[in-house]
């Protein structure tokens, strides 16, 4: 079993090497690569993984900021800030999505997406980035119960449990 200290300088020399990656292009051009006007572009600004050196429960996270799936998705989005930290001894790793916010009211609140990274293996905490860069920021709608609205009144009027018997008093 290799030290600790010995793991942390490779992952940190690791991730130095590749900083000029990491960051990204922050500017993008308003016509897209094509110069096409309407191009798509992903609402996630920035992207932060927090994980631990010591915390057994990074141990997935450390190996995937080690794999090539992490460089390779940073060189896809580079209009995506990636940043990379070191969290204290007692913290779980995890994945944190910075959204542009396009509303009337974006200086009131920022839009984030938090995600714990906490005993995944390299797999899961791949699917779980990638779930963040896919994401729009916006909150997860409950669609059990969602009213039906209509333009239209009905044609027999608003039923009421009054209008079923007189009522006496």
């Amino acid at each position: 079993m290799r030290p600790i200290t010995t793991t942390a300088s490779r992952i940190m020399s690791y991730l130095k090497s590749f900083s000029r990656i990491l960051r990204g292009s922050l500017s993008t051009n308003p016509g897209g690569v094509s110069g096409t006007p309407g191009s798509f572009h992903l609402p996630l600004r920035k992207l932060v993984l927090r994980y631990s050196q010591h915390n057994p429960s990074s141990a997935g996270t450390r190996a995937f900021l080690l794999s090539s799936t992490f460089t390779q998705l940073s060189k896809k989005y580079p209009s995506v800030e990636f940043v990379v930290t070191e969290a204290g001894n007692a913290k779980h790793p995890l994945v944190t999505g910075f959204y542009a916010d396009t509303s009337a009211a974006a200086f009131r609140s920022e839009k984030r997406k938090d995600i714990s990274l906490a005993n995944l293996d390299v797999g899961q905490v791949g699917a779980k980035v990638q779930r963040v860069v896919e994401a729009s920021g916006d909150k997860t709608k409950s669609l059990k119960r969602r009213t039906t609205l209509s333009r239209n009144e009905s044609a027999r009027g608003v039923w009421s449990q009054l209008h079923d018997r007189k009522v006496d008093i």
